[in-house]
């Protein structure tokens, strides 16, 4: 993979809204690349955006900054359903690409989007932002190195309250959260938005593929005709899934946005053959502790140490400065957006179980 890049990188952040902002601040610390312009179809969020963040150029179509071109990779930072036009667009054009998660709005789009960044040979990945974590990278470590023998079982969850807990705002008048519960506005539910994350933190913890999903969705009637405004309130609020993994392994995963005390928390309990761990993030702090062999008599759960990893960001403006193959790429979130359309198939289907192609 040769990226052909300028020294430093030119940035283009593609969509101004809520997490382009935290897009702007983490690159802007990383020695070597200059946000040199955004896209955004809203005029004044965009130059609010630029003027804040001291970002030279700004346009209101992607068109416009492709014709102008000159920004080596994006930050493709739109709505969910816009992720996979705007993505093929700069891939054409010879640009490297970060996106926010999911990939795409289905397993297709998905697909033929990892494969146009493989075919092209540039830098391609995906902000599943929880690969940040430490505890996460030292509990993949530590099930690597067979300390608590084959993975037989799992359980996991990502669990959100800002449907029942007032401390997230007022959803109920605010844009920002009501588009997320309709499907019209390009919403995917709770699945889509955070199953994503809890998916690839059970698998990618565990070092092992899904061999299949069972999974049922739920949305929970919250205003008069399920309906705010424009907004159709028909996006899934909650979930719970079985999966079996490749080698044997058997787990559960759930998420809601209705799990009151917790704002934002994450949890990863594994077992092996041969001992378990625990992995969390509960009220922003991470947690890793450890049930080994020789602590099964008592038994013993001991804290572990665990020391930074690099950010998605300086992963991505690493890769693009050597060349290297960013990690988590497009294929990683073409596999898990295939996870996501099966669990919707699945509840479909009454909780069925389906394995992937």
């Amino acid at each position: 993979m040769s990226p052909n890049l300028t020294s430093p990188t030119r940035l283009l952040i593609l969509g101004t809204g809520t997490m382009a902002r935290a897009h702007a601040d983490e690159f802007k610390k990383i020695q070597g690349v200059d946000i040199v312009a955004a896209v955004d179809t809203d005029s004044a969020r965009l130059h609010e955006f630029t003027d804040k963040h001291g970002i030279p150029q700004a346009f209101t179509s992607l068109d416009a900054a492709l014709e102008w071109g000159g920004f080596d990779a994006a930050s493709n930072v739109t709505p969910d359903r816009i992720h996979h036009p705007t993505t093929m667009q700069l891939l054409a054009a010879g640009k490297h690409v970060l996106c926010e998660k999911p990939l795409a709005d289905n397993y297709p789009h998905a697909a033929e989007m990892a494969q146009a960044a493989g075919q092209a040979g540039l830098v391609n990945m995906i902000n599943l932002s929880y690969r940040n974590l430490a505890s996460m990278q030292a509990a993949r470590r530590i099930i690597e190195s067979g300390d608590i023998g084959a993975v037989r079982h799992f359980e996991a969850s990502y669990l959100q309250s800002w449907l029942a807990q007032p401390a997230w705002g007022d959803w109920k008048t605010d844009p920002t959260w009501l588009w997320r519960l309709s499907t019209k506005h390009g919403s995917l539910g709770v699945l889509g938005d955070v199953g994503i994350h809890i998916l690839d933190y059970a698998t990618h913890v565990t070092g092992q593929a899904p061999l299949g999903v069972s999974c049922r969705l739920k949305t929970f009637h919250k205003a008069p005709d399920d309906r705010i405004g424009e907004f159709v309130l028909d996006a899934n609020d909650s979930f719970t899934m079985q999966l079996e993994l490749r080698d044997g392994a058997l787990g559960v995963i759930h998420a809601t946005r209705l799990a009151s005390g917790h704002l934002n928390d994450l949890r990863l309990r594994v077992w092996g053959d041969r001992g378990g761990l625990e992995v969390s993030l509960e009220q922003n702090v991470e947690h890793l502790r450890v049930c080994g062999s020789d602590d099964l008599q008592n038994p013993v759960w001991r804290d572990v140490a665990f020391s930074q990893t690099d950010t998605m960001y300086q992963r991505f403006a690493a890769a693009l400065a050597d060349g290297t193959a960013a990690q988590p790429d497009f294929k990683k979130g073409a596999e898990l957006q295939e996870l996501l359309d099966l669990a919707a198939k699945s509840d479909r289907e009454n909780g069925r179980f389906l394995r992937p192609d």
